[in-house]
């Protein structure tokens, strides 16, 4: 059975890190589209936030709509990871990354009604940001 875990959530203090991670089993990362959601609390919608891809030359794509995201892959693990820093009380939410097999595209922003475009979700791990 292919699934996506995530892990490493936690609650941690304004302007402290975190490395979340994600991984696979029944499939490789490395022939998927893998993209992080978060969704905070009142929100209706998960809001891409990061995304890693192999291109077709065999490189990682990478991209974040935040500076202080940073996502990576270890291939031997078959992991994924968001490292995050500087965090903010904003950044609370529940944080998910999701796979599309063989693809090769990045959501940001509210995924609103399209979240069936990605083959497996993880179940969500937890962040927490307060003093």
């Amino acid at each position: 059975q292919s699934q996506l875990v995530e892990s490493g959530g936690d609650r941690v203090q304004p302007g402290g890190s975190l490395r979340l991670a994600c991984a696979a089993s029944g499939f490789s990362l490395d022939d998927a589209a893998i993209n992080w959601f978060r969704q905070t609390p009142g929100k209706e919608s998960e809001e891409g936030i990061a995304c890693i891809y192999t291109t077709v030359s065999g490189g990682n794509y990478t991209d974040s709509m935040d500076d202080r995201f940073t996502v990576s892959r270890d291939n031997a693990k078959n992991t994924v990871y968001l490292r995050m820093h500087s965090l903010m009380p904003e950044d609370t939410a529940t944080y998910y990354c999701a796979a599309k097999k063989w693809a090769k595209f990045c959501t940001k922003g509210n995924i609103f009604g399209r979240r069936h475009i990605y083959d497996y979700w993880g179940q969500g791990t937890q962040v927490t940001v307060s003093s």
